[in-house]
């Protein structure tokens, strides 16, 4: 009995460790969410964006927004921003001055050169291909003005877009889609401890219907949030890791140079659901 017991208590173990990694092991292991009765099961997986992409940076990376240098923030990107070393990328932002305004709305004034990139892949869930997943190591800045994000926006129209994790000057880490099924913002903020750290952010985006698509956004190994993204199917995004300044993340921001740290981002597909 005594030799029983101890095997069912392994067994129990062995149980609750596969529970913790759910979120590792869902290209093998049935997950279901509770909220959308939604279920993953022996999903196959082609690789889109391997981990090693910065070590190979001009065959997956483009410098910039894919529309140029500006956007809603107070910060200009520049080549000279984006750095790669030891397969990890590092996007810089460095107070500047007396360089005129943003060129896209809401026209902020430049305070900052930083530095943004975006994958040459672009991800399109359709019915080819109605599974993706996006996953990346960050090191976030989390002070007043600094707005680092990893997401993906229509590249012909927008919307669609699903922000995968976006900081807005503070350690709360924003998981947001749009277009939800009302026609504006779904939005969910996570407390993270010691953003600057490394921290793993992940997506997996499914179509669930002829126009729509179940998001779940995962933070070290948890779920934090299942959105829906309205009319995603069909539409083509470009995945961006941005180190936009101050807009949304309140100002004044920093007054000497700081940066966010990328490593480890995968995008791949499936046509199993």
């Amino acid at each position: 009995m005594k030799k029983l017991t101890f095997i069912m208590a392994g067994l129990g173990l062995l149980a609750c460790l596969a529970a913790c990694k759910k979120e590792q092991t869902i290209s093998t292991e049935p997950v279901t969410d509770g909220a959308a009765n939604l279920k993953t099961d022996a999903v196959s997986w082609v690789n889109v964006i391997p981990t090693t992409s910065f070590s190979s940076f001009s065959t997956y990376w483009n410098n910039l927004y894919p529309w140029g240098s500006d956007h809603n923030g107070s910060a200009r990107m520049r080549t000279q921003n984006i750095s790669v070393s030891g397969g990890v990328l590092t996007l810089s932002s460095t107070p500047t001055s007396g360089v005129g305004n943003s060129s896209k709305d809401p026209y902020l004034t430049i305070h900052y050169y930083s530095g943004t990139v975006y994958a040459k892949a672009i991800a399109t869930v359709d019915a080819s291909w109605p599974k993706w997943h996006f996953k990346g190591e960050f090191q976030n800045p989390s002070a007043t003005g600094t707005w680092p994000a990893f997401w993906a926006t229509g590249a012909s129209s927008w919307p669609p877009e699903s922000d995968f994790m976006e900081f807005k000057g503070s350690s709360t880490c924003w998981t947001n889609t749009y277009k939800n099924a009302s026609g504006g913002w779904s939005s969910v903020g996570t407390a993270i401890s010691s953003p600057s750290s490394w921290h793993t952010y992940s997506v997996y985006m499914t179509k669930t219907n002829a126009t729509d698509v179940s998001i779940e956004y995962w933070i070290d190994g948890v779920l934090k949030s299942t959105q829906t993204g309205a009319n995603f199917v069909g539409k083509p995004m470009n995945i961006i890791i941005d180190y936009q300044m101050e807009g949304a993340s309140g100002s004044p921001g920093p007054t000497t140079t700081t940066s966010m740290k990328a490593r480890n981002v995968l995008v791949e597909k499936s046509a199993t659901l």
